[in-house]
């Protein structure tokens, strides 16, 4: 569940006003008609679906606030609530909608790292596995990158950068699949890019040290063994205990005996 900033959570508990207006026993969605209303009736409205879990509902209401009343005080806390209530109706798009014209006309409000937060978190529920385009992953690592930029020391920030980390790793894990599948299809140089790509890029996820061996297999199938020697140093630098480095290992000592230390024949051992 996301946490609001404290005046979101406050516009969340105001006490409900008298529904004048409201249809009583009416189907789902009803408010929602467009019906002249004064604006603590029609907030009160959209509070009261929200609470009841309405949420889809409940931000056509708080909609209806802003375009109803939109110079009123209500309109700008009603532009937050919409896209909130967005989010929980998972209604990404949505929510992406409505929080990005709360930070256009309110940038410096108290509020925006939260309607930044909305933003970046609705492409992050969207991510596909990664034997999908990723083209929203990039968006979601966009729009977390812009919150730590713009707010670094919001409450939010700490989490984006999380959400960063597993992204990258994300993103690092589809270039690894398609340089598994060059390196399948004995096409050498695309899969080397691809795994070089992970290196240079996503050093710091969990993908390294394959893409590290990797880049040994087929720096060995193009004929550089040269490089294939600094990338299985770089490997053991880094990650001295791994598989990947044993495997590369195995791999050097195959097409040239002799060629590494005896204490890295050692590690090649069981």
């Amino acid at each position: 569940m996301l946490k609001l900033s404290r005046s979101a959570l406050l516009l969340m508990t105001v006490a409900a006003v008298p529904l004048a207006g409201c249809a009583s026993g009416g189907t789902k969605g009803a408010d929602t008609a467009y019906v002249a209303r004064d604006v603590n009736t029609l907030y009160a409205a959209a509070k009261r679906t929200l609470d009841s879990r309405d949420y889809e509902t409940a931000a056509k209401l708080f909609d209806e606030v802003e375009r109803q009343h939109p110079y009123s005080v209500w309109a700008r806390r009603a532009q937050l609530m919409s896209a909130f209530s967005y989010y929980m109706a998972r209604k990404y798009p949505d929510t992406i909608s409505s929080a990005q014209r709360f930070v256009t006309i309110h940038p410096g409000n108290a509020d925006a790292p939260y309607a930044h937060y909305l933003i970046a978190m609705s492409y992050y529920q969207q991510i596909e596995d990664v034997t999908r385009d990723q083209a929203t992953t990039q968006q979601a690592s966009s729009a977390f990158g812009e919150l730590i930029r713009r707010y670094p020391s919001s409450r939010y920030a700490a989490d984006a950068r999380l959400k960063l980390d597993l992204i990258n790793d994300h993103l690092a894990g589809k270039e690894m699949e398609i340089g598994r599948f060059y390196q399948r299809s004995a096409n050498w140089l695309a899969a080397s890019m691809r795994f070089r790509e992970v290196v240079d890029k996503y050093q710091t996820t969990s993908h390294t040290p394959e893409a590290l061996e990797r880049l040994v297999e087929t720096y060995l199938a193009l004929g550089v063994p040269e490089e294939a020697k600094k990338t299985a140093a770089v490997l053991g630098r880094n990650y001295p205990n791994s598989y990947w480095y044993r495997q590369a290992l195995r791999l050097l000592l195959k097409h040239y005996p002799g060629a590494t230390p005896v204490q890295a024949q050692t590690a090649t051992r069981g």
